[in-house]
C-alpha cells in the first residue's frame, strides 16, 4: 500500500471502498482505484474515503507474474465495504473463484455499491448481479461477453455505465473516468476537480463518450483542440455557439465537429454543455444561492434550464445539490 493511504487516518464513519485483488489481476486498474480512493487529501482538509485491499490468498500473483501482492486483508474485508471494486483480469474465460463470487453476491444483497473496471464486468456477470442490468466492458471482449451473458444489457461503445448501485468502466483510462465520476457523485464537483488536478487528468468526461477514439498521427500542423477548449472554459458565461468555437479554432463548424469526434469522442455541444453544468455545480458548492446568477455565470441561461440540466447530469435539483454538497456540508 502507498504511504499516503487513508486507511488509518480517515474518520470511522467515512465511506469504505474495498478492492478485491485476485490472481492475475491488472495492476493498472488497481493503481487507479488506489489513486482515486486511497490517498489522503490534505488539499481538501479531509479524507474522502476509507480504503482497503483484500484477496482470497495471502500472496497474490499479479498479471503475467510481474509481481506478487502480499500483506493485504482477507476476503472478510469485502463484507465491510460500502463500495466493492471487483477484480479485473485479462483471462476473461477463466472462471472466478467461488469465494470471490460469493463475496460479490453478499455485498450486492446487503446494498453495497459494486464497481467493475475493464474486464470487471465479467465477475459481476458471473455472480449473477448484472442480469437485466446495463453494463459495459472493454470493446475487445464485447462479443465474448454477449455470448456468455445474454441477459446483461451490454453497452460496448461507451466509457462507463452508471446503473445506480452497479457501475462498470470500459478500459484502463476509463477506470479513472469512472473513479472521478464516483467522487463527483459522492462529494461534488469541487472535490472531483481537486482529485483530477492531482492526477493531471480530465476532470469530467461523460460516460456516454465513445471508447475507441482515433488519434492518427497528423501529417499537417498541430490540430489539437486544447487551445480552443481552454479558451471556451474561460468564457462559459458568454453565448458560445458552435460557429464561435469554430471561428476561434480557424476551421469550419463541420471540421470542428469532426475533430471533437476524433479527439474527444463527443460533439462540441455535448462537451460545452458538460462544462457549463460542471461550472454551475462548483458555483453552488461555493455558496452561490441565486439560481439566476448561477445560470448566467455558467452560460446555462435561465434558472429553468439550470434545473433541467443539473437534474439530468446529477439526478438532483439545485436545492438538493446544495444540501448535499454546499459549503456548510464541507465545513
Amino acid at each position: 500500500m502507498p504511504q499516503e493511504s487513508s486507511q488509518s487516518t480517515v474518520r470511522p464513519s467515512a465511506h469504505r471502498v474495498v478492492v478485491i485483488v485476485d490472481e492475475n489481476s491488472n495492476p493498472f486498474e488497481l493503481g487507479c482505484a488506489t489513486e482515486v480512493f486511497g490517498l489522503r487529501r490534505p488539499e481538501l482538509g479531509r479524507d474522502l474515503y476509507d480504503f482497503a485491499l483484500c484477496s482470497p490468498e495471502p500472496n497474490t500473483l499479479m498479471r503475467d507474474g510481474f509481481f506478487t501482492l502480499s500483506g493485504v486483508a482477507d476476503l472478510a474485508a469485502a463484507d465491510t465495504a460500502d463500495t466493492l471494486i471487483v477484480p479485473n483480469r485479462p483471462d476473461t474465460e477463466v472462471p472466478r473463484r467461488p469465494a470471490v463470487l460469493d463475496a460479490v453476491r453478499r455485498a450486492h444483497a446487503r446494498g453495497a455499491r459494486l464497481v467493475g473496471f475493464c474486464s470487471g464486468a465479467f465477475p459481476l456477470a458471473e455472480a449473477g448481479v448484472l442480469d437485466g442490468r446495463r453494463a459495459t466492458a472493454h470493446w475487445q471482449w464485447a462479443d465474448s461477453f454477449r455470448a456468455r451473458f445474454p441477459a446483461v444489457r451490454l453497452e460496448p461503445d461507451v466509457l462507463f455505465v452508471d446503473d445506480g448501485d452497479i457501475l462498470t468502466a470500459a478500459g484502463s483510462s476509463a477506470a479513472l473516468d469512472l473513479g472521478l465520476h464516483l467522487v463527483r457523485r459522492d462529494h461534488g464537483a469541487e472535490a472531483a476537480n481537486s482529485v483530477s488536478r492531482r492526477l493531471v487528468f480530465a476532470a469530467h468526461r461523460d460516460g456516454g463518450q465513445r471508447q475507441f477514439v482515433e488519434r492518427p498521427v497528423p501529417d499537417v500542423p498541430d490540430e489539437s483542440l486544447a487551445p480552443v477548449l481552454a479558451w471556451a472554459q474561460e468564457h462559459l458565461d458568454a453565448p458560445l455557439a458552435i460557429p464561435t468555437l469554430a471561428a476561434r479554432a480557424a476551421v469550419s463548424p463541420a471540421t470542428l465537429h469532426r475533430r471533437f469526434r476524433t479527439q474527444l469522442g463527443t460533439t462540441p455541444l455535448a462537451w460545452l454543455t458538460g462544462e457549463r453544468v460542471a461550472l454551475a455545480c462548483r458555483l453552488i458548492e461555493r455558496g452561490e444561492e441565486r439560481l439566476d446568477v448561477v445560470a448566467e455565470r455558467s452560460g446555462l441561461g435561465t434558472a429553468a434550464n439550470l434545473r433541467a440540466r443539473l437534474r439530468r447530469e446529477t439526478g438532483l435539483s439545485p436545492s438538493a445539490y446544495r444540501r448535499r454538497f454546499g459549503p456548510e456540508v464541507r465545513a
